[in-house]
């Protein structure tokens, strides 16, 4: 195991700040990890990274052990006529995961291309996009319990995934460290094209006959028009969550604001677009400094080059005050904050 101390971990989030911590440490093999683990010292303060493309550190140094999780691997364990049960380890790229499902022609994930982050983090955060949820399609989640030094299984209800969260995110936070994912995939197809623009995309591109790469396709188009390449301009995709309200609430501020959209989450709530009330609030493609909110999407926050962590934090400081004196709506961030105060 090789513990490299003081490191700048600025190719680690996509935000493209320049921060340090005090540790790090590449597990790449389960006998690294096993290794790790018994490591009190280096684990008792300890902040655990993917792709880096949820994270927003500020501080200029993190006084902590950051553990970058980099297992790789795919394998079927299990198939038949139907479902294929694909097993992949939690260090594999995302994006890449779902092109190795669309071409074994393996349904399920293909709305979420291109999504940033790795395998391992998709079920703590619940990743979702175009009307899909992975936990949709995971089977079973394996992780490695820091305290019990031993491999944990968690099935599909032992998950407990929420709108983008999990039991990974709450319960288990910072506990465990996610070895794996079993996801389990179609063989028979079955299309989700009724949210947000595929349908339209597709017609655009030319596409009439129906394919889960042609969906995956029209979904890679639609988020590179959308989304700024973190390769050029920092940002973590959306920063904040939609908010859910209570449909008393919604009634009452569509009184004022006509044309307020909305989601039927339930009897008793329903679900607004952030990236709404943040334009609303005159945020889109405002830039304060070194930092701003994207001129195409309101729910992006960028850096545009020299930002610091803690302008980035203050800047949706600001923008959830706005949000919450004009609407009274309270926005939840759904970049993880990594901080000194947290340890």
């Amino acid at each position: 195991m090789i513990v490299q101390q003081n490191v700048s971990i600025k190719h680690l989030n996509t935000f493209g700040i320049d921060f340090k911590v005090d540790n790090y440490v590449i597990i790449d093999t389960m006998q690294v990890l096993k290794t790790l683990s018994e490591e009190k010292k280096l684990l008792k303060h300890k902040i655990q990274v993917g792709g880096g493309s949820n994270i927003l550190c500020v501080e200029e140094q993190l006084h902590a052990t950051l553990i970058h999780n980099q297992l790789k691997g795919k394998k079927v364990i299990k198939e038949t006529e139907a479902h294929v049960w694909v097993e992949v380890m939690a260090g594999e790229k995302w994006h890449d995961f779902v092109l190795y499902a669309i071409e074994n022609n393996w349904g399920g994930v293909e709305n979420l291309s291109l999504i940033p982050g790795t395998v391992g983090a998709a079920p703590i955060q619940n990743i979702g996009a175009y009307g899909v949820e992975v936990g949709t399609c995971v089977e079973e989640v394996r992780a490695w319990n820091w305290n019990d030094k031993e491999l944990l299984k968690f099935k599909k209800d032992d998950c407990k995934f929420g709108y983008r969260t999990s039991v990974f995110k709450e319960k288990w936070k910072q506990k465990i460290l996610i070895t794996s994912v079993v996801f389990k995939l179609d063989k028979q197809h079955h299309f989700n094209t009724t949210y947000g623009a595929i349908t339209q995309e597709l017609e655009k591109m030319g596409i009439s006959t129906l394919s889960i790469k042609a969906i995956s396709d029209a979904v890679t188009s639609i988020r590179k028009s959308k989304l700024p390449n973190p390769e050029e301009l920092g940002n973590a995709g959306s920063f904040f969550k939609n908010p859910t309200i209570k449909i008393s609430h919604f009634k009452e501020l569509q009184k004022e604001h006509t044309l307020i959209p909305s989601y039927t989450l339930d009897a008793q709530h329903v679900k607004v677009p952030a990236g709404w009330l943040i334009e609303q609030c005159g945020w889109k493609g405002k830039k304060i400094g070194a930092c701003g909110v994207h001129k195409d999407q309101a729910l992006v926050i960028v850096n545009y080059g020299k930002a610091s962590g803690n302008d980035i934090y203050q800047l949706s400081e600001s923008i959830i005050q706005d949000v919450q004196s004009k609407f009274n709506i309270l926005l939840e961030r759904e970049v993880q904050i990594l901080s000194n105060r947290l340890f």
